[in-house]
């Protein structure tokens, strides 16, 4: 079996891994952890699947409030 160069792919067996970014995770980090004020430990004992999607509920929270007038109490 040859070895190539394939990025960040590594092969394992028959499974092909690819590794994440860690400019990614410290992103997701930093993010989730401006707006719910929650410890790197607590961050980063989630799944990845469960820190993606708390980044995007934090974001669809974040459009919502920017979509209202700066006024909230004006009709």
């Amino acid at each position: 079996m040859r070895r190539r160069d394939r990025g960040t792919r590594k092969f394992y067996g028959r499974r092909s891994v690819s590794t994440y970014p860690a400019e990614k995770i410290y992103e997701e980090i930093a993010f989730i952890a401006y707006y719910t004020h929650w410890s790197h430990d607590e961050i980063m004992s989630l799944s990845h699947g469960d820190r993606l999607r708390w980044c995007r509920e934090i974001s669809k929270i974040n459009s919502k409030l920017n979509q209202e007038p700066e006024n909230v109490f004006q009709i």
